[in-house]
């Protein structure tokens, strides 16, 4: 490889890595962004509330008599107020205390031998000993022996404990009356960002009297807890020693 093109490679790695680091250096001395309210799916659900794909709707009772106070309409006092359709909220409770144990243990060992040797046959091994080199013989002609062994001891332990709530928004209503939900949820404090993501697919009757439902009820759900801030970025590595750690062989 000639001089010119050493340079090249060289200049294009230092810009690779100077472009990669212009989205910190254009944080610096301000916190990070909160994402628009406006700008989500959750929004225009909420835009389009009361036009579901599939028409779900609780029956109305018609009251008693003209006296009395109970209806059916969600609006009651008494009505049923729980999450049914395009737009509306529901509280999601995530509650996990998760631990895992697991413990493995292995050993092998084997072992072999072999031994060949010609003291007499015919008379042979005696005519041809002057014609083998010095210290060659076929008093024992092969000796062979191996041994090997292995052990091996691997161990997991993972505990994890996370106690959140978040408001969701239902997106969608599929064909068989699952409610698709999505929530998101961010605090800022001083320069960091704390973000929560939930989303899934939650049966109606799964929900509570509460207009809640529990994480474990949630199909294909999908929960993200993280942040972005000067905290963050002093916990991750820079980008040149992400380079470095993926081009090294070892």
């Amino acid at each position: 490889m000639s001089l010119s093109n050493v340079l090249s490679a060289r200049v294009g790695l230092v810009l690779c890595l100077a472009l990669a680091g212009c989205d910190q250096l254009s944080r610096v001395g301000r916190a990070p962004d909160i994402s628009p309210a406006r700008a989500t799916s959750e929004h225009n659900a909420m835009m389009t509330y009361g036009l579901p794909l599939v028409e779900v709707t609780a029956p109305v009772t018609p009251p008693l008599d003209s006296a009395s106070l109970w209806t059916g309409d969600r609006g009651s006092l008494l009505g049923d107020r729980r999450a049914v359709q395009r737009g509306d909220i529901l509280t999601v409770v995530i509650e996990i205390d998760d631990s895992a144990e697991i413990s493995n243990s292995t050993s092998r060992s084997r072992s072999g031998a072999e031994s060949l040797a010609l003291p007499q046959l015919l008379g042979i091994p005696q005519r041809l000993a002057p014609e083998l080199p010095e210290g060659a013989s076929f008093e024992n002609a092969v000796s062979v022996t191996s041994s090997s062994s292995a052990d091996g001891d691997g161990s997991v332990r993972r505990n994890e404990r996370l106690e959140l709530r978040v408001a969701a928004t239902i997106l969608d209503v599929m064909p068989n009356g699952v409610l698709s939900i999505s929530g998101s949820q961010e605090v800022r404090v001083n320069n960091e960002l704390r973000e929560l993501l939930v989303s899934g697919f939650v049966r109606p009757e799964d929900i509570t009297r509460q207009n809640e439902i529990t994480y474990d009820k949630i199909a294909s759900a999908r929960i993200s807890y993280g942040g972005r801030g000067d905290i963050s970025d002093v916990q991750q590595p820079r980008y040149g020693q992400q380079a470095v750690d993926a081009m090294l062989p070892f």
